[in-house]
């Protein structure tokens, strides 16, 4: 279970490099006057983001009602959630919704669904707070972009019983990732305004996909403004201004973000695509060989750039880049998929029709298996038609 935040990236290495590039004068990260007008959209506050309304709060009621111990309560309140938000059916990755939202939509990303469920734990007297996740760097296509997600979940704690003193209250995480978190992965504790920070900045980035500039600043300037020292912010930001075609703005925006995290791959990817951009061929070169160098045993890298192959129509290498995704893991339901597309592409059904048979057997969620199901059931079809 995970929760991912989806982040425009369009990545890189991490960080052997001279402390010299680090260096900058300019301080400045906004440039209110590049984007003249933003100041028109509203950008919702802390206070909408985690309302709830009076049918919300009696939902939360209403879900402990006859239980009594406070653990039990919690878990009482994760089931009610999952059975009214239909979790497996409804996900919607693309879906940035408020606490509010969530909650008549019955559906959502993982960071609205959490951020709701913070909320209606908190309307009962529970403790909760947010957790980031730290996982290898895992990515999603979307409008012909590559998108880095990231994953937070949930630890929501029982009331403070004033009689008892604990020396470590334990707590309920709730995870609502479609991929599990592995035991091992490091978790860090987020405030509530860095979790706002992460809201806004997937309002930016949905904005930046669909090309509305002027509302992608006026989301990425309220992140930065919530918490700014966020490295994969300022990448997002930096990215922004680059495709506005403010390149010294966008230069020192990577470089503040590699001052947070020299190791974000993120903004080392941004920063080698502006040098390359802007005739710095052999400053970027060196980037991106250390790069393919720090990701060559992902094995989400490689599906990334198959994903990117077949969306130009180049089957043979999307195969390879899929077999080469598949040797490192051959778990990810998303590497079958990969190749069973490919293979369909390529007129070859009885290959197509195992690996998409592989991949609903991989997939974890409930709603990943009905789509692979959909898909067979369609390929059965097609081949019928075709050789009768």
């Amino acid at each position: 279970m995970r929760y991912f935040l989806p982040l425009v990236f369009f990545v890189l290495i991490s960080g052997c490099q001279n402390s010299a590039l680090f260096s900058h004068n300019n301080l400045v990260i906004l440039h209110d006057e590049a984007f003249a007008g933003f100041e028109q959209y509203d950008i919702e506050t802390s206070e909408e983001i985690f309302y709830l309304s009076e049918d919300a709060k009696l939902f939360a009621k209403e879900s402990i009602k006859g239980v009594y111990r406070p653990k039990e309560q919690i878990v009482a309140l994760v089931e009610a959630i999952f059975a009214r938000s239909d979790f497996n059916l409804l996900y919607r990755a693309d879906a940035n919704t408020t606490a509010q939202q969530t909650f008549v939509n019955r559906a959502a990303n993982c960071l609205s669904l959490s951020i709701m469920t913070h909320a209606l734990a908190s309307e009962l007297g529970f403790g909760a707070r947010f957790q980031n996740i730290e996982v290898p760097e895992y990515w999603t296509r979307r409008e012909g972009q590559s998108v880095l997600n990231s994953h937070i979940n949930l630890q929501i704690l029982p009331k403070v019983d004033r009689n008892l003193v604990e020396v470590k209250r334990r707590g309920y995480e709730v995870d609502f990732g479609m991929q599990m978190t592995k035991k091992h992965d490091k978790k860090t504790l987020l405030t509530n305004a860095q979790v706002v920070s992460f809201f806004y900045n997937n309002k930016g980035s949905d904005a930046l996909l669909n090309k509305n500039y002027l509302l992608a600043y006026a989301y990425y300037r309220a992140a930065y403004l919530q918490a700014p020292k966020q490295a994969q912010l300022l990448a997002n930001l930096g990215y922004l201004y680059r495709l506005n075609e403010f390149y010294s703005y966008a230069e020192n925006v990577y470089l503040q973000a590699l001052n947070i995290d020299k190791n974000s791959l993120t903004a080392w990817q941004n920063l080698a695509f502006l040098y390359k951009h802007t005739d710095q061929a052999e400053k970027s070169a060196q980037i991106l060989v250390r790069l393919e160098h720090k990701r060559a045993s992902n094995p989400y890298y490689h599906l990334s750039l198959g994903d990117a192959a077949f969306e130009r129509d180049d089957w043979q290498q999307a195969l390879a880049y899929y077999r080469h995704a598949l040797s490192l893991d051959k778990n990810l339901h998303e590497v079958f998929f990969g190749l069973g597309k490919t293979y369909y592409e390529l007129g070859d059904m009885a290959r197509s029709e195992h690996y998409l048979q592989m991949a609903k057997r991989k997939s974890r969620s409930e709603q990943d298996q009905l789509i692979y199901a959909g898909k067979l059931e369609f390929l059965r079809r097609h081949h019928l038609l075709k050789t009768s």
